[in-house]
């Protein structure tokens, strides 16, 4: 393998995405979790931390130096303009980050698969080689999130709505994984998908 590929991984909540990254990365792949690049972006000690608290004062910064994302929280989502300027602290860093990922990546000539929760409603799927969607039937995931996460059905309805639609990333999908069936049948149809991507390098 000579150049590194770029894949695009996302789903809704609950619809599975971390079982198919993982085996992802059992196949070969650098996952680049986003979420995780988040928290990075803005930890005790980071530019990113520091310019929020230049940017919303030292009551959003916890006595352990950490980011207090309650007291952020109620600034910015009581607020439009301040979540953008959030945004526009955080995401430059998230993106600086995988960067990184992606040059750690080119020197292995590895295929780098970036998990982003939300890479349709960011529309950064044009930044890809190839997007590789999963999803599952609603009621699957709302179980998933009142079992797993503690949720009520209307918690875990409203979290769904917030996000984009199964068609909208569907649109978008250069393969698409239903995870409708046993943990064995989503390895399969993610190893399929892999192959695919391999026999195009």
């Amino acid at each position: 393998m000579e150049s590194m590929i770029r894949i695009g991984l996302t789903g809704g909540i609950a619809s599975g995405k971390s079982a198919v990254s993982e085996v992802l990365s059992s196949l070969g792949a650098l996952v680049v979790d986003h979420d995780v690049l988040a928290r990075e972006a803005v930890a005790p000690g980071s530019v990113g931390l520091e310019r929020i608290a230049a940017a919303f004062g030292s009551g959003v910064i916890d006595d352990d130096d950490s980011l207090d994302r309650t007291a952020l929280g109620a600034i910015v989502f009581a607020d439009t303009q301040k979540l953008e300027q959030l945004n526009s602290i955080v995401h430059p860093e998230v993106r600086r980050l995988a960067l990184e990922a992606d040059a750690r990546a080119e020197e292995g000539g590895r295929i780098v698969v970036h998990d982003i929760p939300l890479l349709v409603e960011t529309t950064q799927q044009h930044d890809f080689d190839a997007v590789i969607v999963v999803e599952a039937p609603l009621e699957q995931r709302i179980a998933r999130m009142i079992e797993h996460r503690g949720m009520t059905r209307e918690q875990a309805l409203a979290r769904i709505d917030k996000q984009a639609s199964d068609e909208e990333r569907r649109a978008i999908a250069d393969y698409l994984v239903v995870n409708d069936g046993t943990l064995e049948g989503l390895d399969r149809a993610v190893r399929t998908i892999w192959q695919a991507i391999v026999a195009e390098i």
